[in-house]
């Protein structure tokens, strides 16, 4: 049993490899520049954010995952940080937004998103890449702003095709580690998120909530 594992592992790297090579690798989580994200935070770094005490932390941390900006911006009120506070402090920490399945609401809690750049984002679905997204939100505001929206945003992974360097984009945020290229990889063809969720399930056991954050980054195309 052991054996026909092994077996089956390597001939996933290797078909990996293959559509490696075959297509191009496009960043899928927008290139970060210094986000805190609150489900794999650090004590420290939340801490050196501005309004964010040890209470706040601690509050964070039991509410773990959080799988939205609308949620967190909840968690952030009733801990009596203003509107203005909390649009300051998403200057510095957010929950990624799907950039395909995303909300009106969740779009329009980064900060200096209006309606016109509302329209812009929506219209745009379904992004592909965010080369595609440099391109056009740039037309439609200018290149600065198109990559401070970036890192807000992430293009969800399609687990039958994603590539090394497209994982590696989620590096940051505990996604795109060396474990989870391999379990994404070893079930290759996947054919339902009821697939997904059994079998990495079994990874996570320990810690459930970890299936609940890792399924929001990923999709499975036909």
């Amino acid at each position: 049993m052991k054996q026909r594992k092994t077996v089956t592992r390597v001939f996933s790297v290797l078909c990996a490899l293959t559509i490696g090579m075959a297509a191009p690798a496009y960043a899928q989580l927008g290139r970060q520049q210094g986000l805190v994200e609150p489900n794999v935070a650090t004590d420290s770094a939340m801490l050196a954010l501005p309004r964010i005490t040890a209470d706040i932390v601690q509050t964070l941390k039991t509410a773990r995952p959080i799988l939205s900006i609308v949620t967190l911006d909840s968690i952030l009120g009733a801990g009596s940080l203003t509107r203005q506070q909390r649009t300051e402090l998403f200057a510095r920490m957010f929950v990624h937004v799907d950039i395909n399945r995303g909300t009106d609401a969740e779009f329009m809690l980064i900060p200096g998103v209006d309606a016109n750049k509302l329209r812009a984002l929506k219209a745009g679905r379904p992004w592909k890449t965010m080369e595609q997204f440099q391109t056009e939100i740039t037309r439609a505001t200018n290149a600065a702003e198109a990559t401070r929206l970036e890192q807000y945003f992430f293009i969800p992974i399609d687990l039958n095709t994603w590539t090394d360097p497209i994982m590696d984009t989620f590096l940051s945020i505990g996604v795109g580690t060396t474990r989870w290229k391999t379990e994404f990889a070893e079930y290759r063809p996947w054919t339902s998120m009821a697939q997904f969720e059994q079998r990495i399930g079994r990874y996570v056991r320990s810690n459930p909530s970890e299936l609940k954050r890792l399924a929001r980054y990923v999709i499975i195309n036909p």
